[in-house]
Parts: C-alpha cells; structure tokens; sequence
C-alpha cells in the first residue's frame, strides 16, 4: 500500500471520527446549556440517532448501483457541513432537533462507503484496516480534550464553531481520496442479499449488537452531565472517553491478528461480555477516580474490539455486490435503531442525575443478554 492512499484514507478516517470526539461528550452539554431537561436531550439524542436507520441504506443502494462510493461520500460531507452550520441561527427544542437530525442524515451516510472504500483499496487487509482506522480514534481524542477546555473556558456555544470547523476539514479530506476500481471477478458474484440478510447467524450478529448499542444510552447520553454531578474537574469526561479511545487504539494495531485466532463469534460475545462489566462498574464505582480509569479501559473491548470483529464479519458474510447495502443495513439498525432506543430510554430512566444508577444497571443487563445472543452466530471459514 502506497503512503500517500494510506495519508488520505487515514486523514479521512482522522476528521470524521474528530466530530464524533465532539458531539458524543459534548452535545449533551451544549443542550444543557439551551436549558433541556434530560428528558429533552434523551428525545434529542433519540431522534438524530434514528436518522441512522434510513439514511445509510438509502445512500449505499445507490452506491451499489452505481459504484460511485467517493462521489456519495463527498456529496454527504459538503451537505453534513451545510446543515450543522444551521445551528448558530437556532435555539428552541424542534428547530433544534431538526438541524441535528439533517446533520446527523448526511453524516451517517458517509461512514459506510468510507469503511467500502478503504478495504476495497487495501484489498480487505485487516492489518492495514486497523493501522489506518485508528487515526479516527486518534482524531477523537484530540478533539475530545481539545473541546472539553475550549467549552469551559469559552461556554457551551463554542460547540458549534468548533463543529464547523472540523466538517470544512472532512469535506476537504474527502477530495483528495480516489476512487479505487473493481476488480471484473469481484462483479461475477450476484447473490441475493435476503439470504444473506435471514442467515441465523447474521440474525444472532445483529441482534447482539443492537443490544450492546442500546446499553451505551447512558454512556452517550449522559456520561459528561454524570461525571459534572459527581464533582469531576470540567476536564475529566474529555480525559475518561480519551482514555478508553487511547485503548481502542491499542486494540486496533493487534484486531487483524486477535481476529484470525480466535473469529467473530467469541470475539463479538467477549466484547459485549465485557461492556456488561464496564455498565455495571460505571453506575456503583464511578465516583473513584481510580476505577473509573480502569474501567474506561473496557472501551477497547467495548467498542475496538467488537467493531473491528464486526467489520471483517460484514466484509465476509456479504458478497462484493452486496458491501454498501450490508455496511448500511448493519449501521442503521445496529447503531440507528439500538442508538436510538438506547438514547431514549437512559433519557426516561435517568431522571435529570437521580436515576443515574438504575440507568447504568439497565445498560449492564441488556448487554449481559446481548452477549448470549452472540453465542448463537453460527462460526464458518472464510478464505480471506
């Protein structure tokens, strides 16, 4: 693989995940500050994250009929940056959830036809996919301290300036990428996706991550509002999700390996297994700084290790015909749906900080059952 295809994609991967550094600390605090209560910022947080559910498959059908992933993914960046600048002249509950919902419909759109695009152009390398995918987590971290100070220092509105800066950064990454070419064999293969799409073991694969997206409601939701009721320095939900990104990372420079030794199934059922744990730790020990720092740890099974087993599962389980629709279905109800559901209910349990442990306990349980279901993805030998 050539260094300048590698700086491209890595750039890409850099900026796209740098707004999720962003939003997913920080819009809860900048929805607090336009005076929502947690139930507000749980429909909120609700609503934008069901975009995922339609979005995707809407732009990867049309990616797999024309082949055209770079010109998608473009096109979704320009609008993605268009929308969120729609938030300096915005303040109240609907216009407010209708801004973020468009933003969040143009962006979720790009991810699925960058994840195509880069194993197309490294041709499935779960090593080389790993090196450049953690510069999307080394981005997140960057913007998560970043933005952490730059918000207590300046005040909850900076989240919008800063939002904007980095997406103009996205969309110029986006124009210095190409687009790689189909091999004729990789068009040979035209399977019908139902079948693939009512396998028992993609049913087990999906069903198992919808639950482990549902029990991060609390996490994504309200970990920075939970970390301020518990007296943490304003630095500290910046430094606890860097943390579990710094170990992501560490996850990601050895999956491709860790994957060929032990496949999707216990690797998926461990990571969700694990996530139950971190749930668990999170609602009764949170307020011990020492075991918090351990705990964000778990992020590298939690997130690292699942998507990194779930990614090479999608690439295998599809046919090349089948990739964008495959990326978008699991994307949308996965994370659009289990998201969603996820949002809405830490929302409704958490109680403006009173519910804070029956919302985390909640989490814990539901993906204890998460990593059951998982078990029942049934293991098969792909030739890579």
């Amino acid at each position: 693989m050539s260094s300048p295809l590698f700086v491209r994609l890595s750039s890409s991967y850099f900026w796209y995940f740098s707004i999720l550094g962003l939003v997913v600390p920080f819009l809860p605090i900048f929805l607090d500050g336009n005076g929502f209560s947690s139930i507000e910022i749980g429909e909120i947080l609700a609503i934008v994250t069901a975009t995922k559910i339609v979005g995707p498959s809407l732009w990867a059908i049309l990616a797999d009929k024309t082949g055209k992933q770079l010109t998608i993914i473009r096109l979704g960046a320009l609008l993605t940056c268009l929308c969120f600048s729609l938030l300096f002249f915005v303040q109240s509950y609907w216009p407010i959830t209708f801004v973020l919902a468009l933003f969040s419909l143009f962006w979720t759109a790009i991810l699925p036809q960058i994840e195509v695009l880069t194993l197309t152009s490294i041709r499935r390398s779960a090593k080389i996919y790993a090196r450049i995918r953690l510069w999307g987590s080394i981005g997140f971290i960057v913007l998560a301290l970043l933005s952490g100070e730059l918000l207590n220092v300046f005040g909850s509105q900076t989240f919008t300036i800063i939002g904007l800066i980095i997406l103009i950064f996205l969309y110029l990454s986006t124009l210095f990428i190409k687009q790689p070419r189909m091999g004729r064999a990789s068009q040979t293969k035209q399977g019908r996706i139902v079948d693939k799409l009512l396998a028992r073991g993609f049913i087990a694969f999906f069903i198992a991550g919808l639950l482990l997206q549902v029990s991060f409601g609390p996490f994504y939701s309200f970990f920075a509002l939970y970390l301020r009721d518990l007296n943490y320095p304003a630095f500290a939900a910046g430094f606890y999700i860097s943390l579990g990104v710094v170990a992501e990372i560490g996850i990601f420079i050895i999956a491709g390996r860790i994957y060929q030794l032990f496949g999707a199934v216990w690797l998926i059922s461990l990571s969700i297994l694990i996530s139950a744990l971190r749930w668990y730790l999170t609602g009764t020990m949170a307020d011990n700084a020492i075991i918090l720092f351990v705990v964000q740890l778990m992020h590298a099974a939690s997130f690292g290790l699942y998507h990194s087993a779930s990614i090479q599962y999608l690439q295998q389980h599809f046919d090349a015909n089948q990739q964008n629709r495959g990326q978008a279905i699991y994307i949308g109800g996965v994370y659009g749906v289990g998201g969603a559901l996820g949002a809405y209910v830490a929302g409704i349990l958490w109680q403006d900080g009173s519910g804070a442990l029956q919302a985390f306990n909640f989490a814990a349980i539901i993906a204890l059952l998460g990593a059951v279901i998982a078990l029942l993805m049934r293991e098969r030998k792909y030739e890579n």
